[in-house]
């Protein structure tokens, strides 16, 4: 049976590079090759020095301990290296689960997290975020009620996507617990790790606290770096990293020299790009809630609680005939939840790139004109 279709990327494939206005970019404000070098002190002949042979299969180990030092607990040997973080989402769910397992997925979520276990016969149950009137929310009640006997996995996303939903240490760690205490593995989505509104707001990483979570990062989002298109999976269950390594054998054996190289000058000065990210974050989010104010007729404002995306809802009608009026008529791109297959009342909007207040302002003359 055909995979279904990847509803996100499809929509950025056909939309992203033909409009001139990205409002719903779920990434950070990139740079050049040459910034990067320069930030990181990495003198530019390792990259023209750089021999581009065959790398190792499980990321070369001076990566490895660069990206592991981003954890407090796991080592270099708990990490395997991808060529993109969507590489590593299939390599894991492929190696992970087989037909009829249970699994439970927040949602709404970036769909290769709930659509592969529905390729592979999985029975899937979405644990839904909640919209409250000040803001979104996680119901553990609700999780506690879908941690059935024979649930295999638990997948979640914090800082969140699409909602930019966000959890406190002690709820964190009563979720990992619920988890850990039916013998259920988790597998946490953590793209937007470094991108809380402070360091305080940052949680221990899945693979930090329990011994056999798997836990996903990469280059693409609070790095600001989606070009490198790295990723890496974490994890201290030897036996499952091997059978990862395996299962990576069969979709890019190893990965990008050049790709390896940047990352570990990324890692190296992750703090600087982080504060870079949530400068650009903190300065959009403001003209975001000032626009809201002013259209508070149209749009029904969450506040994030961290990373660089927003899913606000419309007080009434289409958000796929707005996005779809936004994108025509005003050369402007925002994502509709029906791409999240979450209902037709929602837009997301991203808040990680310099450009956000131009292509902001012209939405807003585009909403005033069609009035």
């Amino acid at each position: 049976m055909p995979i279904a279709p990847f509803l996100i990327e499809r929509y950025f494939g056909r939309y992203e590079f033909n409009v001139r206005h990205n409002l719903s970019a779920s990434d950070c404000e990139s740079m050049t090759v040459g910034e990067l070098l320069e930030l990181s002190g990495t003198p530019a002949s390792e990259l023209t020095d750089l021999h581009l042979g065959y790398t190792e299969s499980q990321g070369h180990p001076a990566l490895r301990e660069a990206l592991a030092g981003l954890y407090a607990v796991c080592g270099a040997g708990d990490v395997v290296v991808a060529n993109a973080p969507e590489e590593a989402i299939l390599v894991a769910m492929e190696t992970m689960l087989e037909k009829g397992d249970r699994v439970v997925i927040q949602t709404p979520c970036y769909q290769s997290l709930r659509q592969i276990a529905i390729h592979k016969g999985c029975e899937v149950a979405p644990w839904e975020v909640v919209e409250t009137e000040s803001g979104w929310s996680a119901d553990l009640d609700r999780l506690d009620s879908l941690l059935t006997g024979g649930t295999k996995l638990l997948v979640v996303n914090f800082p969140h996507n699409p909602t930019g939903l966000h959890v406190d240490g002690a709820t964190w760690r009563k979720l990992l617990g619920m988890a850990a205490e039916r013998g259920i593995r988790v597998f946490s989505d953590e793209m937007y790790r470094g991108v809380e509104r402070g360091d305080d707001q940052r949680l221990p990483s899945a693979c930090d606290v329990l011994d056999d979570a798997v836990t996903l990062w990469g280059t693409s989002k609070s790095f600001g770096l989606p070009g490198l298109r790295m990723g890496w999976l974490v994890t201290r269950d030897r036996p499952l990293l091997d059978a990862f390594m395996a299962t990576k054998d069969y979709t890019s054996i190893c990965s990008s020299a050049t790709g390896e190289l940047l990352t570990r000058s990324a890692a190296s000065v992750a703090g600087k790009l982080f504060d870079r990210s949530r400068r650009i974050i903190r300065e959009n989010l403001a003209l975001t809630e000032e626009f809201m104010r002013r259209h508070e007729e149209t749009f029904a404002w969450r506040r994030p609680d961290a990373g660089p995306v927003a899913f606000v809802r419309l007080r009434e009608g289409s958000a796929a005939a707005l996005a779809d009026g936004a994108r025509e008529r005003g050369g402007v791109l925002l994502v509709p939840s029906p791409i999240f297959e979450h209902g037709d009342s929602h837009l997301r909007f991203g808040l990680g790139r310099k450009a956000f207040p131009e292509g902001l302002a012209v939405l807003e003359r585009w909403l005033r004109d069609r009035i």
